[in-house]
């Protein structure tokens, strides 16, 4: 997992840079990821009911959240380990 991917789509996200996070969907090698990203893109494009947009945009930013957190958590046991 590389944290600038995360970071990238939040920014993506934030700022409504669809063509940039539909880039970083296809070169990302978090699966996981480009799922979330799909997913939102879609329903923004298609979706009528705005309350599915909404499910999928919280998705995307909670999955954004809990990488973040994990590979923080994950660096700082690294860190713990070689003392």
């Amino acid at each position: 997992m590389n944290i600038v991917d995360y970071d990238r789509a939040l920014y993506y996200t934030h700022r409504s840079q669809w063509d940039n996070l539909l880039i970083l969907m296809v070169r990302t090698e978090d699966q996981f990821l480009a799922k979330k990203i799909e997913h939102f893109l879609h329903s923004y494009h298609f979706e009528k009911d705005y309350s599915v947009l909404e499910k999928h945009l919280y998705a995307l930013l909670r999955y954004i959240d809990h990488a973040n957190t994990h590979l923080a958590e994950e660096a700082e046991y690294t860190m713990i380990q070689n003392g």
